[in-house]
C-alpha cells in the first residue's frame, strides 16, 4: 500500500529492559562501532502489504544492536479496519521523515533505518544494505546509558560528544513489545497481526547541545512490562547518532 500526501512533525515516550535476578536494570553504552542502530517502521494493520514487515521488525527487534521501533499510522483506518495502535503523532513523524529525506509522499510499509534512508522493509536484504551504510557514516555513536530500578525512575546519561555547532534531539519512546491482533474487517480481514515493540508514547526529552548530562523519567509511566528506547538525532528529524534500549523479558 502507498501514498497520502505530505504535511507533519512528531510525538511522545519510552519502556523498559532484560529483567534479571537483581533489582536493577541497565543498558550501557556500547564499544564504538557496534551501535545499536535504529529502525523505525512506519506500519498500518489495514495495510494488506504491511504483515511481512512487521514480521521483519519483529527478528531486528531481538538483536542487541538494534532498536526496533514499530509506528502505527492513521490515514488507512478510512479503508475498513481502525487500526487500535495508530495515532496522528505517528503519522506526523512519518511525514517529516519524507520531508527530509526528499520523499514525493509517505507509504507503508515503510523502515526508515538510523534517520538515513527508507524502504519497504518486506524483504531484508536493503534493510541489510542501509544498516550497514548507517555503520559505515556513524562508526562514533552518542549512545546514552540507560539504568532503571524495577518499578523505579528511568535514568537517561549522555557523555559528552562532539556536535560541532549542530545540536541534537533526545527523543524517549515507550512500546509494547508484542500484539496479536484478529482483524475482523478490511484488507486484512479474517488475519491474526501480529505487531512488535509498538510504541504508544513519544516525545522529545531535550534538545541537546552535546555537553554530558542526563535526565530522569518518573516510573510510573512505564509500565511493568514495556520497552523504553532513546533516540538521538540531529535536530529535526536529521540522521541517528546514538540509540539505546531496555526491555523486558518477552512473557509469550
Amino acid at each position: 500500500m502507498s501514498i497520502s500526501p505530505l504535511p507533519g512533525r512528531r510525538s511522545f515516550l519510552i519502556g523498559a529492559a532484560a529483567i534479571a535476578a537483581g533489582l536493577s536494570q541497565r543498558a550501557s553504552a556500547r564499544p564504538a562501532g557496534e551501535g545499536p542502530w535504529a529502525v523505525e517502521l512506519f506500519t498500518s494493520q489495514g495495510c494488506s502489504s504491511c504483515p511481512p514487515a512487521d514480521a521483519l521488525l519483529g527478528r531486528l527487534s531481538m538483536r542487541p544492536d538494534i532498536v526496533a521501533l514499530a509506528f502505527h499510522v492513521d490515514y488507512w483506518d478510512y479503508i475498513g479496519w481502525r487500526d487500535p495502535f495508530a495515532s496522528r503523532e505517528t503519522t506526523e513523524r512519518q511525514r517529516a521523515y519524507a520531508r527530509v529525506l526528499k520523499q514525493r509522499y509517505v507509504y507503508t510499509p515503510e523502515m526508515v533505518v538510523d534517520g538515513i534512508g527508507h524502504d519497504t522493509g518486506r524483504d531484508r536484504a536493503p534493510i541489510e544494505a542501509l544498516l550497514a551504510k548507517a555503520q559505515a557514516r556513524s562508526p562514533r555513536r552518542a549512545t546514552p546509558t540507560l539504568s532503571r530500578s524495577i518499578g523505579g525512575p528511568l535514568t537517561i546519561k549522555l557523555d559528552t560528544f562532539p556536535l560541532e555547532g549542530r545540536t541534537a534531539d533526545v527523543t524517549l519512546a515507550i512500546y509494547d513489545r508484542r500484539h496479536t491482533t484478529p482483524v475482523k474487517s478490511g484488507e486484512n480481514q479474517g488475519r491474526m497481526i501480529e505487531n512488535f515493540n509498538v510504541v504508544r508514547q513519544l516525545e522529545r526529552v531535550d534538545r541537546w547541545d552535546g555537553a554530558a548530562k542526563g535526565w530522569t523519567i518518573a516510573g510510573d509511566r512505564i509500565g511493568p512490562t514495556q520497552g523504553v528506547a532513546v533516540l538521538v538525532q540531529q535536530a529535526d528529524h536529521g540522521p541517528m547518532i546514538g540509540c539505546n534500549k531496555l526491555e523486558p523479558a518477552y512473557s509469550g
